[in-house]
Protein backbone atom coordinates (compact mmCIF):
# COMPACT_ATOMS: atom_id res chain seq x y z
CA UNK A 1 0.00 0.00 0.00
CA UNK A 2 1.28 3.35 -0.57
CA UNK A 3 2.71 6.02 1.72
CA UNK A 4 0.29 7.63 4.07
CA UNK A 5 -1.06 11.11 2.39
CA UNK A 6 -0.32 13.43 5.39
CA UNK A 7 -3.02 16.12 6.11
CA UNK A 8 -2.43 19.30 8.25
CA UNK A 9 -5.35 21.21 9.70
CA UNK A 10 -5.55 24.74 9.95
CA UNK A 11 -8.89 25.85 12.53
CA UNK A 12 -10.06 23.28 14.60
CA UNK A 13 -13.49 25.68 14.96
CA UNK A 14 -16.96 23.42 14.11
CA UNK A 15 -16.16 22.77 10.68
CA UNK A 16 -12.02 21.69 11.45
CA UNK A 17 -12.97 19.83 14.42
CA UNK A 18 -15.50 17.97 12.10
CA UNK A 19 -13.10 17.72 8.78
CA UNK A 20 -10.84 15.88 11.49
CA UNK A 21 -13.56 13.71 12.63
CA UNK A 22 -14.65 12.52 9.56
CA UNK A 23 -10.66 11.52 8.55
CA UNK A 24 -10.92 9.56 11.88
CA UNK A 25 -13.92 7.83 12.13
CA UNK A 26 -13.51 6.80 7.81
CA UNK A 27 -10.38 6.24 7.93
CA UNK A 28 -10.86 2.46 6.72
CA UNK A 29 -13.13 3.39 3.82
CA UNK A 30 -11.54 6.05 2.71
CA UNK A 31 -8.03 4.46 2.71
CA UNK A 32 -9.89 1.70 0.71
CA UNK A 33 -11.58 4.16 -1.58
CA UNK A 34 -8.05 6.18 -2.02
CA UNK A 35 -5.69 3.51 -2.49
CA UNK A 36 -3.91 4.57 0.71
CA UNK A 37 -4.17 5.77 4.31
CA UNK A 38 -4.99 9.18 5.32
CA UNK A 39 -3.88 10.98 8.24
CA UNK A 40 -3.99 14.03 10.23
CA UNK A 41 0.10 14.74 11.37
CA UNK A 42 -0.49 18.32 12.33
CA UNK A 43 -3.09 20.82 14.01
CA UNK A 44 -3.46 24.92 14.32
CA UNK A 45 -6.19 26.56 16.40
CA UNK A 46 -6.51 29.50 18.49
CA UNK A 47 -7.14 27.14 21.96
CA UNK A 48 -5.30 23.71 22.31
CA UNK A 49 -7.15 22.20 25.44
CA UNK A 50 -10.31 22.17 24.21
CA UNK A 51 -12.52 19.21 23.64
CA UNK A 52 -12.97 19.10 20.33
CA UNK A 53 -14.99 15.68 20.49
CA UNK A 54 -11.93 14.06 18.28
CA UNK A 55 -8.79 12.43 19.40
CA UNK A 56 -5.58 14.75 17.92
CA UNK A 57 -2.90 13.37 20.25
CA UNK A 58 -0.74 11.66 17.55
CA UNK A 59 -0.96 14.69 15.54
CA UNK A 60 1.78 17.42 15.88
CA UNK A 61 0.53 20.67 17.52
CA UNK A 62 1.30 24.27 16.10
CA UNK A 63 0.78 27.55 17.88
CA UNK A 64 1.53 29.36 14.81
CA UNK A 65 -0.51 28.13 11.72
CA UNK A 66 2.49 30.02 9.54
CA UNK A 67 4.65 27.34 10.66
CA UNK A 68 2.18 23.85 9.85
CA UNK A 69 1.86 25.18 6.07
CA UNK A 70 5.57 25.31 5.37
CA UNK A 71 5.95 21.77 7.85
CA UNK A 72 7.76 19.33 6.10
CA UNK A 73 5.43 16.55 7.75
CA UNK A 74 2.25 17.32 6.00
CA UNK A 75 1.27 16.89 2.26
CA UNK A 76 -1.36 18.69 2.05
CA UNK A 77 -2.44 22.07 3.88
CA UNK A 78 -6.06 22.62 5.21
CA UNK A 79 -7.01 25.93 5.87
CA UNK A 80 -10.09 26.58 7.93
CA UNK A 81 -9.09 29.68 9.47
CA UNK A 82 -10.98 32.40 7.84
CA UNK A 83 -10.99 35.73 6.42
CA UNK A 84 -9.46 37.54 3.39
CA UNK A 85 -5.99 38.41 4.77
CA UNK A 86 -4.08 37.78 7.42
CA UNK A 87 -3.12 34.30 8.46
CA UNK A 88 -5.50 32.84 6.24
CA UNK A 89 -3.46 34.73 3.05
CA UNK A 90 0.20 33.65 4.92
CA UNK A 91 -1.30 30.04 5.44
CA UNK A 92 -2.13 28.94 2.29
CA UNK A 93 0.35 31.10 0.52
CA UNK A 94 3.06 29.45 2.39
CA UNK A 95 1.77 26.06 2.05
CA UNK A 96 1.77 26.38 -1.60
CA UNK A 97 5.13 28.23 -1.53
CA UNK A 98 6.29 24.72 0.12
CA UNK A 99 5.12 22.34 -2.47
CA UNK A 100 2.25 21.44 -0.23
CA UNK A 101 -1.31 20.81 -1.67
CA UNK A 102 -4.25 22.89 -0.33
CA UNK A 103 -7.45 22.44 1.01
CA UNK A 104 -9.94 25.66 1.86
CA UNK A 105 -13.52 26.78 2.31
CA UNK A 106 -12.17 30.06 2.48
CA UNK A 107 -14.22 32.16 -0.35
CA UNK A 108 -13.53 35.53 0.95
CA UNK A 109 -9.86 34.18 0.66
CA UNK A 110 -10.69 33.09 -3.18
CA UNK A 111 -12.20 35.97 -4.24
CA UNK A 112 -10.02 38.48 -3.31
CA UNK A 113 -7.09 36.26 -4.11
CA UNK A 114 -7.89 33.63 -5.63
CA UNK A 115 -5.25 34.33 -9.26
CA UNK A 116 -2.47 35.08 -6.96
CA UNK A 117 -2.75 31.69 -5.07
CA UNK A 118 -3.71 29.77 -8.17
CA UNK A 119 -0.11 31.65 -10.44
CA UNK A 120 1.80 29.74 -6.96
CA UNK A 121 -0.22 26.55 -7.27
CA UNK A 122 0.41 26.17 -10.93
CA UNK A 123 3.69 26.96 -10.59
CA UNK A 124 4.49 24.91 -7.80
CA UNK A 125 2.82 21.75 -9.72
CA UNK A 126 -0.03 20.95 -6.45
CA UNK A 127 -3.94 21.84 -6.17
CA UNK A 128 -5.92 23.97 -5.03
CA UNK A 129 -8.81 22.59 -4.02
CA UNK A 130 -11.96 24.81 -2.79
CA UNK A 131 -15.21 23.08 -2.79
CA UNK A 132 -16.27 24.04 -0.04
CA UNK A 133 -15.99 27.60 -0.45
CA UNK A 134 -19.05 27.48 -2.53
CA UNK A 135 -22.88 26.13 -1.98
CA UNK A 136 -21.29 24.06 1.41
CA UNK A 137 -21.50 20.09 0.44
CA UNK A 138 -23.03 20.62 -3.30
CA UNK A 139 -20.05 19.57 -5.61
CA UNK A 140 -20.97 21.93 -7.90
CA UNK A 141 -17.19 23.10 -8.11
CA UNK A 142 -16.34 19.57 -9.22
CA UNK A 143 -18.89 19.23 -11.80
CA UNK A 144 -18.07 22.49 -13.55
CA UNK A 145 -14.07 21.97 -13.44
CA UNK A 146 -14.18 17.87 -14.52
CA UNK A 147 -17.54 17.14 -14.94
CA UNK A 148 -18.66 19.62 -17.96
CA UNK A 149 -15.90 19.53 -20.56
CA UNK A 150 -16.86 20.95 -23.91
CA UNK A 151 -20.04 22.56 -22.31
CA UNK A 152 -20.16 26.78 -23.15
CA UNK A 153 -21.98 27.90 -19.93
CA UNK A 154 -24.28 30.80 -20.73
CA UNK A 155 -25.46 31.90 -17.23
CA UNK A 156 -24.99 30.35 -13.50
CA UNK A 157 -27.41 31.36 -10.62
CA UNK A 158 -28.46 30.11 -7.58
CA UNK A 159 -29.40 30.10 -3.86
CA UNK A 160 -25.77 30.80 -2.64
CA UNK A 161 -26.80 31.53 0.95
CA UNK A 162 -28.64 29.62 3.97
CA UNK A 163 -29.49 32.22 6.28
CA UNK A 164 -30.87 34.40 3.52
CA UNK A 165 -32.89 31.45 2.52
CA UNK A 166 -34.15 30.34 6.09
CA UNK A 167 -35.18 34.35 6.54
CA UNK A 168 -37.12 34.28 3.55
CA UNK A 169 -38.88 31.02 3.87
CA UNK A 170 -39.81 31.58 7.87
CA UNK A 171 -40.98 34.99 5.96
CA UNK A 172 -43.66 33.36 3.61
CA UNK A 173 -44.19 30.36 5.77
CA UNK A 174 -45.01 32.07 9.00
CA UNK A 175 -46.01 35.54 7.85
CA UNK A 176 -43.76 37.31 9.91
CA UNK A 177 -41.29 40.39 9.59
CA UNK A 178 -37.38 40.30 8.38
CA UNK A 179 -36.41 41.39 11.83
CA UNK A 180 -38.28 39.10 13.96
CA UNK A 181 -37.13 36.51 11.59
CA UNK A 182 -33.95 37.64 11.90
CA UNK A 183 -33.43 37.18 15.47
CA UNK A 184 -34.70 33.80 15.32
CA UNK A 185 -31.71 32.92 12.75
CA UNK A 186 -28.92 34.39 15.07
CA UNK A 187 -30.34 32.35 18.24
CA UNK A 188 -30.30 28.91 16.16
CA UNK A 189 -26.92 29.75 14.84
CA UNK A 190 -27.75 30.15 11.19
CA UNK A 191 -27.22 34.19 11.25
CA UNK A 192 -23.80 35.84 13.05
CA UNK A 193 -24.12 38.54 15.64
CA UNK A 194 -23.33 40.79 12.72
CA UNK A 195 -25.46 39.82 10.34
CA UNK A 196 -24.39 42.22 7.73
CA UNK A 197 -21.79 40.28 5.31
CA UNK A 198 -24.88 37.50 4.87
CA UNK A 199 -28.12 39.61 4.94
CA UNK A 200 -26.84 42.37 2.59
CA UNK A 201 -25.61 40.48 0.05
CA UNK A 202 -21.18 40.23 0.72
CA UNK A 203 -21.86 36.15 1.13
CA UNK A 204 -23.47 35.50 -1.95
CA UNK A 205 -20.88 38.07 -3.93
CA UNK A 206 -17.92 36.33 -2.67
CA UNK A 207 -19.42 32.50 -4.26
CA UNK A 208 -20.65 34.01 -7.36
CA UNK A 209 -17.49 35.65 -7.92
CA UNK A 210 -15.44 32.16 -8.59
CA UNK A 211 -18.46 30.75 -9.99
CA UNK A 212 -18.22 33.27 -12.69
CA UNK A 213 -14.73 32.59 -12.87
CA UNK A 214 -15.13 29.01 -13.58
CA UNK A 215 -18.61 29.52 -16.14
CA UNK A 216 -16.88 31.89 -18.19
CA UNK A 217 -13.05 31.74 -18.21
CA UNK A 218 -12.59 35.17 -16.79
CA UNK A 219 -10.84 36.88 -13.95
CA UNK A 220 -12.25 36.64 -10.99
CA UNK A 221 -13.33 40.13 -10.29
CA UNK A 222 -15.73 40.59 -7.02
CA UNK A 223 -15.70 44.16 -7.11
CA UNK A 224 -17.84 44.43 -9.87
CA UNK A 225 -21.02 42.37 -9.03
CA UNK A 226 -24.01 44.74 -8.43
CA UNK A 227 -25.92 43.71 -4.87
CA UNK A 228 -28.89 44.01 -2.77
CA UNK A 229 -29.26 43.01 0.03
CA UNK A 230 -32.86 41.30 1.65
CA UNK A 231 -33.24 44.26 4.65
CA UNK A 232 -35.41 46.06 2.94
CA UNK A 233 -38.08 42.67 2.24
CA UNK A 234 -41.56 43.32 3.34
CA UNK A 235 -44.29 41.20 4.68
CA UNK A 236 -45.89 43.27 1.83
CA UNK A 237 -43.61 42.07 -0.90
CA UNK A 238 -44.16 38.15 0.21
CA UNK A 239 -47.88 38.35 -0.10
CA UNK A 240 -47.64 40.17 -3.34
CA UNK A 241 -45.40 37.76 -4.87
CA UNK A 242 -47.48 34.71 -3.50
CA UNK A 243 -51.04 36.46 -5.02
CA UNK A 244 -48.93 36.63 -8.07
CA UNK A 245 -47.75 33.66 -8.37
CA UNK A 246 -43.87 33.92 -7.72
CA UNK A 247 -41.67 33.39 -4.54
CA UNK A 248 -38.73 35.24 -3.49
CA UNK A 249 -35.34 34.48 -3.05
CA UNK A 250 -31.93 36.02 -2.47
CA UNK A 251 -30.02 34.78 -5.72
CA UNK A 252 -26.83 34.91 -7.09
CA UNK A 253 -26.46 35.63 -11.25
CA UNK A 254 -23.93 35.26 -13.32
CA UNK A 255 -24.34 35.18 -16.93
CA UNK A 256 -22.67 36.41 -20.74
CA UNK A 257 -24.46 39.25 -22.38
CA UNK A 258 -23.60 41.41 -25.78
CA UNK A 259 -21.42 43.93 -23.48
CA UNK A 260 -19.90 41.98 -21.33
CA UNK A 261 -20.24 39.49 -18.22
CA UNK A 262 -23.46 41.02 -15.93
CA UNK A 263 -22.99 39.78 -12.27
CA UNK A 264 -25.49 40.17 -10.02
CA UNK A 265 -27.07 39.24 -6.03
CA UNK A 266 -30.42 40.92 -5.29
CA UNK A 267 -33.89 39.40 -3.90
CA UNK A 268 -35.56 37.88 -7.13
CA UNK A 269 -38.96 36.52 -7.70
CA UNK A 270 -39.01 33.33 -9.36
CA UNK A 271 -41.92 31.36 -10.47
CA UNK A 272 -43.38 29.07 -8.02
CA UNK A 273 -44.03 26.27 -10.10
CA UNK A 274 -39.98 26.31 -10.98
CA UNK A 275 -37.77 24.10 -9.04
CA UNK A 276 -35.63 26.65 -7.69
CA UNK A 277 -38.73 28.12 -5.74
CA UNK A 278 -38.83 24.56 -3.84
CA UNK A 279 -35.37 25.27 -1.91
CA UNK A 280 -36.24 26.00 1.27
CA UNK A 281 -34.76 26.88 4.57
CA UNK A 282 -31.07 26.89 4.76
CA UNK A 283 -30.92 24.81 1.94
CA UNK A 284 -28.46 25.53 -1.39
CA UNK A 285 -29.31 25.95 -4.96
CA UNK A 286 -27.22 26.32 -8.21
CA UNK A 287 -28.65 26.03 -11.75
CA UNK A 288 -25.88 26.20 -15.02
CA UNK A 289 -27.09 26.39 -18.10
CA UNK A 290 -25.08 25.14 -21.06
CA UNK A 291 -25.09 25.04 -25.03
CA UNK A 292 -24.64 20.82 -24.42
CA UNK A 293 -25.96 19.83 -21.77
CA UNK A 294 -28.91 22.30 -21.59
CA UNK A 295 -29.96 23.25 -17.37
CA UNK A 296 -28.36 20.63 -14.74
CA UNK A 297 -29.77 22.34 -10.96
CA UNK A 298 -27.92 20.90 -7.75
CA UNK A 299 -29.33 21.47 -4.79
CA UNK A 300 -28.26 20.05 -0.51
CA UNK A 301 -27.60 21.36 2.09
CA UNK A 302 -25.18 24.48 1.87
CA UNK A 303 -23.46 25.02 5.14
CA UNK A 304 -22.94 23.62 8.79
CA UNK A 305 -19.98 21.23 9.78
CA UNK A 306 -20.88 18.11 8.50
CA UNK A 307 -21.95 19.75 4.81
CA UNK A 308 -18.84 21.52 4.82
CA UNK A 309 -16.78 18.89 6.19
CA UNK A 310 -17.97 16.28 3.50
CA UNK A 311 -16.60 18.64 0.54
CA UNK A 312 -13.23 19.39 2.73
CA UNK A 313 -12.57 15.51 2.79
CA UNK A 314 -13.72 14.76 -0.80
CA UNK A 315 -11.28 17.30 -1.86
CA UNK A 316 -8.46 15.21 0.06
CA UNK A 317 -9.28 12.12 -1.13
CA UNK A 318 -8.77 13.34 -4.62
CA UNK A 319 -5.52 14.62 -3.76
CA UNK A 320 -5.51 11.20 -2.13
CA UNK A 321 -5.95 9.47 -5.35
CA UNK A 322 -3.70 11.19 -7.56
CA UNK A 323 -0.57 9.15 -8.59
CA UNK A 324 3.21 10.05 -9.37
CA UNK A 325 3.01 11.91 -12.60
CA UNK A 326 -0.29 12.76 -12.33
CA UNK A 327 -0.80 16.22 -14.33
CA UNK A 328 -3.35 18.48 -12.02
CA UNK A 329 -5.68 20.48 -13.51
CA UNK A 330 -5.81 24.25 -13.61
CA UNK A 331 -7.36 26.02 -10.80
CA UNK A 332 -10.66 27.95 -12.36
CA UNK A 333 -10.84 25.67 -15.28
CA UNK A 334 -8.24 27.01 -16.97
CA UNK A 335 -4.56 28.11 -16.45
CA UNK A 336 -4.03 32.02 -14.93
CA UNK A 337 -2.55 32.89 -18.16
CA UNK A 338 -5.15 32.06 -20.49
CA UNK A 339 -8.03 33.32 -17.97
CA UNK A 340 -9.94 36.37 -20.12
CA UNK A 341 -9.87 40.13 -18.94
CA UNK A 342 -13.43 40.59 -17.08
CA UNK A 343 -15.42 42.90 -18.68
CA UNK A 344 -18.39 44.22 -16.80
CA UNK A 345 -21.78 44.53 -18.31
CA UNK A 346 -23.94 46.95 -18.16
CA UNK A 347 -26.06 46.61 -15.23
CA UNK A 348 -29.00 48.67 -15.86
CA UNK A 349 -29.13 47.27 -20.07
CA UNK A 350 -30.50 44.45 -17.79
CA UNK A 351 -34.12 42.96 -19.62
CA UNK A 352 -36.32 40.96 -17.99
CA UNK A 353 -39.95 41.61 -16.04
CA UNK A 354 -39.94 43.57 -12.86
CA UNK A 355 -42.01 43.78 -9.51
CA UNK A 356 -42.82 47.34 -8.61
CA UNK A 357 -44.27 48.18 -4.88
CA UNK A 358 -45.16 52.08 -4.81
CA UNK A 359 -46.90 53.00 -1.79
CA UNK A 360 -48.75 56.20 -3.11
CA UNK A 361 -50.84 59.46 -1.57
CA UNK A 362 -54.36 58.06 -2.31
CA UNK A 363 -56.15 61.36 -4.64
CA UNK A 364 -57.60 61.50 -8.16
CA UNK A 365 -54.77 61.01 -11.20
CA UNK A 366 -52.15 58.79 -9.30
CA UNK A 367 -53.14 55.85 -11.33
CA UNK A 368 -52.65 57.77 -14.53
CA UNK A 369 -50.07 59.55 -13.69
CA UNK A 370 -47.99 56.04 -12.92
CA UNK A 371 -49.01 54.61 -16.31
CA UNK A 372 -48.32 57.79 -17.92
CA UNK A 373 -44.61 57.57 -16.67
CA UNK A 374 -44.41 53.81 -17.23
CA UNK A 375 -45.19 54.58 -21.08
CA UNK A 376 -43.02 57.44 -21.43
CA UNK A 377 -40.29 54.97 -21.15
CA UNK A 378 -41.52 52.59 -23.41
CA UNK A 379 -42.58 50.03 -20.36
CA UNK A 380 -45.28 47.48 -20.70
CA UNK A 381 -47.40 46.87 -18.25
CA UNK A 382 -48.63 42.93 -17.70
CA UNK A 383 -50.50 44.71 -14.69
CA UNK A 384 -51.02 48.06 -12.62
CA UNK A 385 -53.66 47.27 -9.72
CA UNK A 386 -54.15 48.50 -6.31
CA UNK A 387 -53.36 45.81 -3.83
CA UNK A 388 -55.52 44.70 -1.14
CA UNK A 389 -52.92 44.08 1.51
CA UNK A 390 -50.48 46.69 1.44
CA UNK A 391 -50.40 49.85 3.57
CA UNK A 392 -53.68 50.89 2.60
CA UNK A 393 -55.11 54.05 4.82
CA UNK A 394 -58.03 56.74 4.11
CA UNK A 395 -54.62 58.94 2.71
CA UNK A 396 -52.38 56.48 1.30
CA UNK A 397 -52.46 53.23 -1.00
CA UNK A 398 -50.17 50.87 -2.00
CA UNK A 399 -50.01 50.08 -6.17
CA UNK A 400 -48.94 46.97 -7.46
CA UNK A 401 -46.68 46.98 -11.20
CA UNK A 402 -45.96 44.02 -12.97
CA UNK A 403 -43.90 44.72 -16.02
CA UNK A 404 -43.42 42.61 -19.36
CA UNK A 405 -39.98 42.56 -20.21
CA UNK A 406 -38.05 45.74 -20.15
CA UNK A 407 -34.60 47.21 -18.98
CA UNK A 408 -33.22 47.86 -15.80
CA UNK A 409 -32.22 51.69 -17.33
CA UNK A 410 -36.02 52.16 -18.48
CA UNK A 411 -37.73 51.13 -15.12
CA UNK A 412 -35.32 53.23 -12.99
CA UNK A 413 -36.20 55.89 -14.94
CA UNK A 414 -39.70 55.66 -14.84
CA UNK A 415 -39.78 55.09 -10.59
CA UNK A 416 -37.35 58.07 -10.53
CA UNK A 417 -39.99 59.72 -12.61
CA UNK A 418 -42.68 59.34 -10.20
CA UNK A 419 -40.88 60.30 -7.28
CA UNK A 420 -40.22 63.60 -8.48
CA UNK A 421 -43.95 63.93 -9.49
CA UNK A 422 -44.46 63.85 -5.84
CA UNK A 423 -46.55 60.90 -5.76
CA UNK A 424 -44.88 58.35 -3.39
CA UNK A 425 -45.27 58.42 0.39
CA UNK A 426 -41.94 55.69 1.07
CA UNK A 427 -39.26 54.40 -1.04
CA UNK A 428 -40.31 52.31 -4.20
CA UNK A 429 -39.64 48.69 -4.46
CA UNK A 430 -38.49 47.24 -7.67
CA UNK A 431 -37.49 43.46 -7.96
CA UNK A 432 -36.30 41.51 -10.53
CA UNK A 433 -38.72 38.98 -12.13
CA UNK A 434 -35.93 35.93 -13.08
CA UNK A 435 -36.37 32.95 -15.02
CA UNK A 436 -35.96 30.44 -13.21
CA UNK A 437 -35.07 26.21 -13.24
Amino acid sequence: MSEALRVGIAGLGTVGASVARVLAEKASELTRQCGRPIAVTGVSARTRGRDRGVDLSDAQWFDDPAELAAWDGIDVFVELIGGDEGPALACVTAALEAGHHVVTANKALLARHGLALAKIAEAKGVLLNYEAAVAGGIPVIKTMREAMAGNAVTRVFGILNGTCNYILTRMEAEGISFEDCLKDAQRLGYAEADPTFDIEGHDTAHKLAILTSLAFGSRISADDIYMEGISNITQADIRAAGELGYRIKLLGVAQRTESGIEQRVHPTMVPTASVIAQVHGVTNAVAIETDILGELLLSGPGAGGNATASAVVGDVADIAKARPGFQHGPVFGRPVKELTPYKKARMRTHEGGYFIRLTVHDRTGVFAAIAKRMAENEISLESIVQHANGANTESQKTVILVTHETTEAAVRKAVDAVTKDGHLVDKPQVIRIERAA
